[in-house]
């Protein structure tokens, strides 16, 4: 491995790692050298810990609902008593309710914003505000969308939260790069994950999704990894408020 892309001796909090694109980018950083904390929200990440042990790593996972604020503080408290530092937060979890705009309820709206956007500036500010305190250096790593730049159909909870996401990204990235802390983000294309059941379930759309896709494929969650350790290293120790697309060609088409 070049030493720029080494992870060895940081410590990584990756959230919504108990599946697809998480869990793909938990394992990746494992096996680039760092610990992981894996974040799960209603169940132990038993299985990507599992992996993580397996590259002879250290694990833990962490359990928290986002959706409620008070486990974003705890969820920040647990992992530092887990490991007494973070190096590197990949911001993934996230949720999806697929209802067309003039029947999308607020309860809808209110619970994907709160855990795609909201969580995500909670976590980020907790542990950019410890960095800067410390006069540590940090990379934060946000996972956004396709809908960071196009406006989808039936998701406009999500799409606005992704939105927000990309702009976030860039205005903590404008406050904190001075401090030698990273803030950039991953927009994945169509992969193969829970969120995209519905899609690759509807033959049209399967169809139309897949011929504009230049590489003709749909993702897999271990194409995000190579992005994740590029951004999580010291390789990427210019790149700020950058927003990263890995999706098979798609947004160049």
């Amino acid at each position: 491995m070049h030493p720029l892309f080494d992870l060895s001796g940081k410590v990584a909090l990756v959230t919504g790692a108990s599946a697809g694109l998480g869990a793909a980018m938990a394992r990746a950083l494992a096996e680039a050298g760092a610990d992981v904390a894996a974040h799960g929200n209603s169940r132990p990440v038993t299985q990507t810990c599992d992996a993580i042990a397996a590259t002879g790593r250290r694990a833990v996972s962490i359990v928290a609902d986002l959706q409620e604020r008070a486990s974003a503080d705890r969820l920040v408290e647990e992992t530092l008593a887990a490991f007494g530092r973070v190096d590197i937060l990949i911001n993934n979890a996230g949720i999806i309710r697929r209802t067309a705009a003039a029947q999308h309820l607020d309860e809808d709206w209110d619970a994907v914003l709160e855990v795609n956007l909201t969580a995500v500036f909670r976590l980020s500010r907790a542990f950019g505000r410890g960095w800067i305190a410390r006069r540590e250096r940090g990379k934060i790593i946000n996972t956004a969308s396709l809908l960071s730049f196009q406006g989808g159909v039936n998701v406009p909870g999500y799409a606005a939260a992704k939105g927000g996401l990309a702009q976030l990204t860039k205005a903590l990235a404008n406050e904190w790069a001075p401090h030698g802390i990273n803030v950039n983000a991953i927009a994945p294309g169509y992969m193969v994950t829970d969120n995209t059941t519905a899609l690759r379930g509807d033959p049209v759309r399967y169809k139309s999704i897949l011929d504009r896709i230049p590489a003709a494929r749909w993702g897999d969650p271990r194409d995000m990894a190579g992005a994740a350790i590029f951004l999580a290293s010291s390789a990427s120790d210019y790149v700020n408020g950058h927003i990263l697309a890995v999706d098979g060609g798609w947004l160049g088409r």
